[in-house]
């Protein structure tokens, strides 16, 4: 397993190794000081009114046509492809007001979890597939990757995260806008955590999936095999402990006490040989899941991070999810 792992890992060969960034910029942080000193302080203050950084204002924009939504992002970057957000729209005629809200991995292209989407629908539910922050039409012509929403830029990873969020949460106002009231969440990989950020921060939100999950997302950049790229520049200038700090804001960590006395039902799936979020990761979120009292059940795969999504784990992950989603997804 794991040499198929890092055979699928080896297969994309356009990774680019960018210089490390405090990214004190892209939080309107000016470069006065110390920079960890500086980027330290704004998180603590995000993480202590996080319901403040999560918030946004519902897009007056929404375009709806022939399947497709567009709206611009209630969070602007300097990049004018990445401030309009795309979407995927599926509906299913007996969904009975049930809609999920589908983000898919990182790096994923415009085909990503479409066929997802319509195993979906095959089970009842209507579904809306978002593109994350920088990714397929939403990258700036210079990037060939998602590079923009995940690197060693700390400041930059902590806005298109808070972006992400912010898109999903404004995805929930166009579905609840088309009648849709029983609400869920379905996310892979990053998408995981960002949907996680988001149920966390969104009541609406009555079910989640998460299909990949770690307790900090510096813990997966810091010692995944698909971030080793990251890694490279990382390494010389911060510690682990340094890292998760810094990216504490966008970590489930942070957000699941949250979830405590909450009726929200979650799926947490984890793969038994993944080599990117490592199992004694997921491990920790279980134990901390089981701590707060939430309402979860596990799935775990016999297979790592690349090869859930082939032949025959990608069919096992699809079905647990629908399965799930189906039965758990309140229709009153």
């Amino acid at each position: 397993m794991d040499r198929w792992e890092t055979r699928l890992a080896n297969h994309d060969q356009d990774r680019l190794i960018h210089p490390f960034d405090w990214g004190l910029n892209w939080l309107d942080l000016p470069r006065n000081g110390d920079p960890g000193r500086q980027l330290g302080e704004f998180v603590a203050g995000a993480v202590a009114e996080s319901d403040r950084f999560f918030s946004y204002r519902s897009p007056a924009g929404f375009e709806f046509e022939n399947g497709s939504l567009r709206f611009p992002s209630a969070i602007v970057s300097p990049h004018p492809e990445n401030n309009t957000v795309h979407a995927q729209y599926f509906p299913c005629p007996h969904a009975k007001a049930r809609a999920v809200l589908v983000l898919p991995q990182w790096n994923a292209d415009q085909q990503s979890h479409l066929g997802l989407c319509r195993l979906l629908n095959r089970f009842g539910l209507s579904a809306l597939r978002m593109s994350l922050a920088y990714h397929d039409r939403r990258k700036p012509p210079e990037t060939r990757r998602a590079d923009y929403h995940v690197s060693s830029n700390l400041g930059r990873t902590i806005q298109a995260t808070r972006q992400s969020v912010v898109d999903a949460r404004s995805c929930l106002d166009w579905l609840e806008s088309r009648g849709y009231r029983r609400l869920a969440i379905l996310g892979t990989s990053l998408g995981s955590c960002v949907a996680f950020l988001t149920a966390a921060h969104d009541s609406r939100i009555r079910t989640g999936v998460f299909n990949h999950v770690s307790m900090y997302f510096s813990d997966v950049v810091w010692t995944g095999l698909s971030c080793r790229h990251i890694q490279e520049t990382l390494h010389p200038s911060l510690e682990p402990d340094e890292l998760r700090r810094y990216w504490s804001v966008i970590s489930p960590a942070t957000y699941l006490e949250r979830l405590r006395g909450r009726e929200m039902e979650s799926l947490i799936i984890w793969g038994r040989y993944d080599t990117t979020f490592r199992p004694e990761y997921s491990r920790q979120v279980i134990e901390t899941l089981r701590r707060v009292e939430a309402r979860f059940e596990e799935v775990i795969l016999p297979c790592g991070h690349y090869t859930s999504g082939r032949f025959p784990f990608n069919w096992l992950d699809g079905l647990a999810m629908c399965r799930f989603l189906k039965r758990r997804l309140p229709i009153n």
